[in-house]
């Protein structure tokens, strides 16, 4: 375990819900944009894009030693990372608007599966959780700092 281990951690935990806000903004700023992708010559609606995180495996030997050793480690995390960006596979809309360019022969629109709400609701949990990992990445500073003062 390095003196650094946890301001890695939360530099990890910024990056990814960084990514995680710039992503739910690219959804909200394409809620209503029915051109995204030319799929087999006609355009689809944009498709709603999700961050998908999992937590850093960097092992070293000796927790593998002390665990076949049979030793109590305490594991220390290493933080996350961003795996995949993946689409939302839920369907798109279909609204009623046969004067809009990109309806069909029955006058339905499909729209993208963007919900403002849910964006709003997945935006304020990463803004929470980036500013509770600022908050522990102060924390951290802080008592480096301290053990700084020690040695005067």
């Amino acid at each position: 375990m390095s003196i650094f281990s946890g301001v890695n951690t939360s530099a990890s935990a910024l990056t990814s819900q960084r990514l995680r806000m710039d992503v739910i903004s690219a959804n909200m700023a394409n809620a209503e944009s029915t051109r995204a992708t030319m799929v087999d010559g006609e355009w689809q609606p944009y498709r709603r894009k999700m961050v998908v995180m999992q937590p850093n495996e960097k092992q070293p030997f000796s927790q593998f030693l002390n665990r076949a050793m049979g030793r109590s480690n305490t594991e220390v995390g290493d933080g996350v990372k961003v795996t995949a960006i993946v689409d939302d596979q839920t369907p798109f809309k279909q609204v009623y608007n046969p004067e809009h360019p990109d309806a069909n022969d029955q006058g339905y629109v499909q729209l993208p599966n963007v919900d403002p709400l849910r964006e709003m609701v997945d935006l304020m949990s990463a803004t929470r959780s980036y500013e509770a990992n600022v908050t522990t990445l102060n924390a951290s500073k802080n008592m480096l700092l301290k053990a700084l003062e020690i040695g005067r």
